[in-house]
């Protein structure tokens, strides 16, 4: 069975950074898009950073442009997202997904996610 475990969440000040982790097991990490979603109460989920296989390819929200770094390490099954100058509207559940077709920006192309990491950023 494939799953995905994110860690790394927690609180921090507006300003800090944080890097989450998702550990990937039951499937060919390297054959997949990885991807950030993130949702806040009340709120969609909303698309916020992806990687293709190889992590050449990156691709991200514009409200995360330029804060967010996504990255993955193929021979430790693990995607990364470093995020710095958090924001308080950057909190929210954080999940990552797996998509192996591409087409990164819509959540309904992932194949498999995991359970999702909090992220609250206080002002």
């Amino acid at each position: 069975q494939v799953q995905l475990v994110e860690s790394g969440g927690g609180l921090v000040q507006a300003g800090d950074s944080l890097r989450l982790s998702c550990a990937a097991s039951g499937l060919t990490f390297s054959r997949y898009y990885m991807g950030w979603f993130r949702q806040a109460p009340g709120k969609e989920r909303e698309f916020v950073a992806a990687t293709s296989q190889s992590g050449d390819n990156t691709y991200y929200a514009d409200s995360v442009k330029g804060r967010f770094t996504i990255s993955r390490d193929n021979a430790k099954y693990t995607l990364y997202l470093r995020m710095n100058s958090l924001k308080p509207d950057d909190t929210a559940v954080y999940s990552c997904a797996a998509n192996y077709a591409g087409f990164v920006y819509n959540a309904t192309a992932y194949d498999y996610w995991g359970q999702g990491t909090q992220v609250t950023v206080s002002s």
